[in-house]
C-alpha cells in the first residue's frame, strides 16, 4: 500500500506491507495490526488510539512526536527510524508478558519518556538515546550496545544484568540505581565513579 490515507480507523490488517504512507497529524483509533510492516512510512504528530501492534516491524519510518494512549504493542521492532519526543507510558503495557515489546535498532530516540515502565530484555541497539527519560524503569537485562546516551535520565532505574559494554555518554549513580550483573567497558565507565570524592591515578 503506498500513499495517502491507506489506514484507516477500526480496521484490521494481517500481514500487510505498508510503503511511503503518510499520516502526519492524523488521528488512527482501534486498528489492528498483525504481522505487518511499514517502509518508510511518516507518522509525524499523529495519535495512534488504542491501536494494536502485533509482530510488527517500523523500517526507515518517521513517528516523531506521535501519541500513542492505550496503544498495545507486543514483538514489534523498529530499524532505522526516527521516534523523537514519543511519551512511551501513555501505551499500554500488560502486566504479564512473555515476549519483549518492542525492540529499538539504529533508531533516534532523543526527548522520548519510558518512564516506569517495566521492559526487562528492551534493546536499544546502535540508537541515539539523547535527554531520555529512564527513571524508575525496570530495564533489567536490557542491551544498549552502541548507544549514545547522552543527557540520559536514570534514577531508581534497574538495569540488573543490562549490557552498557559499548554504550557512550551515561551518566549513572550507582546508588541511585540497581547495577546487580550489568556489565560496562572502559574509559566509559569511569563516569560510574563520578561524585564519589575520589582520585584514581595510573590511568593514561
Amino acid at each position: 500500500m503506498r500513499g495517502d490515507c491507506a489506514i484507516h480507523s477500526k480496521s484490521t490488517y494481517a500481514e500487510q506491507t505498508f510503503e511511503q504512507v503518510r499520516l502526519e497529524q492524523n488521528d488512527v483509533v482501534s486498528a489492528e495490526f498483525r504481522e505487518c510492516s511499514f517502509v518508510r512510512c511518516c507518522f509525524i504528530e499523529s495519535v495512534l488510539r488504542a491501536c494494536v501492534f502485533d509482530e510488527c516491524v517500523f523500517v526507515e519510518c518517521d513517528l516523531s512526536l506521535v501519541k500513542l494512549p492505550h496503544s498495545v504493542f507486543s514483538s514489534t521492532r523498529f530499524e532505522d527510524s526516527k521516534i523523537i519526543g514519543v511519551n512511551w507510558t501513555e501505551a499500554r503495557w500488560p502486566r504479564v508478558r512473555l515476549l519483549v515489546p518492542v525492540r529499538f535498532e539504529k533508531c533516534v530516540l532523543d526527548h522520548s519518556i519510558f518512564l516506569g515502565l517495566e521492559l526487562k530484555g528492551v534493546r536499544f541497539t546502535e540508537c541515539a538515546a539523547k535527554d531520555v527519560d529512564f527513571r524508575e524503569a525496570d530495564l533489567s537485562k536490557a542491551d544498549f550496545s552502541g548507544t549514545d546516551l547522552t543527557g540520559a535520565q536514570f534514577g531508581r532505574t534497574n538495569l540488573t544484568g543490562a549490557n552498557l559494554e559499548s554504550a557512550r555518554n551515561y551518566r549513572i549513580v550507582p546508588a541511585e540505581n540497581t547495577l546487580k550483573g550489568a556489565r560496562f567497558s572502559l574509559p566509559e565507565a569511569m563516569s560510574l565513579l563520578s561524585g564519589l570524592d575520589i582520585e584514581i591515578s595510573g590511568w593514561d
